[in-house]
């Protein structure tokens, strides 16, 4: 007889459903949710031949953890189980939820994601980091340039060695004022202090790993970009073509169709957005400010001759993505011609 087992996690419990082939239920029960609290649950009940669960912030720490004790876990997209669970039961509860998840399981109603390493969690925390603290600074300097504007001071770039000088000047003799700014500008810098600290991680990370260096070799792609695709890509094995990634990245255009109605329109944007806006961003370099020849920036110039220069942008960010995958699948350097 053959076993099933659904998984419906939370931060703190987790419902755990073991159903038989005919689909008679074996177990219900609910553990801590910790890959440890599971297995001791799913051992009382009769060896699974598989255990699903849902994509979600504790995925990646249960599912390897789980994989990692010699269990046949499953994660799915929780977009997709969502919509097969509403028709499965009328009242939507965690008990009812991993009972779905076990028939999910049972009739392989579902598809398999990747869940990527945790050490490729660990570099993507770090671009998320990054990217926040970086926000955080540019609303203090926003904050700061509202202040002043009010006594006429105008200021410069927030970059600019200038900034805090005039900033503490344009605040001197006045209690508020002064009081104001300088607690903006100790908050602003400890947030640069944090991105200098983060960007030294990152360059260490990005010299130590061969894939970022292949990566880098291409015209307008940097540490930043090349360490997020690498952690975002995680296995460049399980895109079986390097076109796929343009669509994992949301990077091709929505396509509706429906009888006589054939609309295509804008890209579907979905995908991890940090890496595509990453990816923009090269492609915007490489046809801005790059100087060199190469045959990938005339071919994106000439998507701007018939078009537009954002559809260059687009399509060159595509071809961009599809070539640092078979880059990194294929060990392989950018070559210019």
């Amino acid at each position: 007889m053959d076993y099933y087992a659904g998984l419906d996690v939370s931060m703190n419990e987790t419902h755990i459903c073991v159903v038989e082939r005919d689909g008679s239920v074996v177990l219900e029960a609910k553990a801590s949710s910790t890959p440890e609290a599971i297995a001791a649950v799913l051992e009382t009940a009769p060896a699974c031949e598989k255990i699903v669960l849902e994509t979600g912030r504790m995925a990646p720490m249960l599912f390897h953890g789980l994989a990692a004790l010699g269990l046949p876990v499953i994660c799915i997209e929780s977009r997709q189980a969502y919509q097969a669970l509403k028709s499965l039961a009328t009242h939507k509860t965690d008990r009812n939820d991993a009972r779905g998840l076990a028939h999910l399981a049972r009739t392989g109603f579902y598809k398999p994601v990747h869940v990527k390493s945790l050490p490729a969690h660990a570099v993507r925390a770090l671009i998320i980091a990054r990217k926040k603290l970086v926000g955080q600074r540019v609303t203090l300097e926003n904050q700061i340039r509202g202040l002043a504007v009010v006594f006429g001071v105008r200021l410069p770039r927030g970059l600019s060695p200038r900034f805090t000088e005039q900033v503490i000047q344009a605040s001197q003799g006045i209690a508020g004022l002064s009081s104001a700014m300088q607690g903006l500008l100790a908050a602003r810098k400890a947030v640069l202090e944090a991105v200098v600290a983060i960007d030294r991680d990152m360059r260490l990370l990005a010299r130590s790993s061969q894939a970022c260096q292949r990566l880098m070799t291409i015209p307008g792609v940097g540490q930043l970009t090349a360490l997020a695709l690498v952690a975002t890509i995680d296995a460049p094995e399980r895109f079986h073509r390097s076109r796929d990634v343009g669509a994992y990245l949301g990077l091709v255009p929505r396509r509706l169709q429906s009888g006589e109605i054939d609309y295509v329109g804008s890209i579907s944007k979905c995908g991890d957005r940090r890496v595509r806006t990453l990816l923009y961003e090269a492609a915007n370099v490489m046809l801005t400010r790059y100087r060199g020849a190469l045959a990938l920036k005339e071919w994106a110039l000439g998507i701007a001759r018939r078009s537009t220069m954002r559809k260059a942008r687009v399509a060159l960010a595509r071809r961009l993505a599809i070539i640092m995958h078979a880059m990194l699948r294929h060990g392989t350097t950018f070559q210019a011609a």
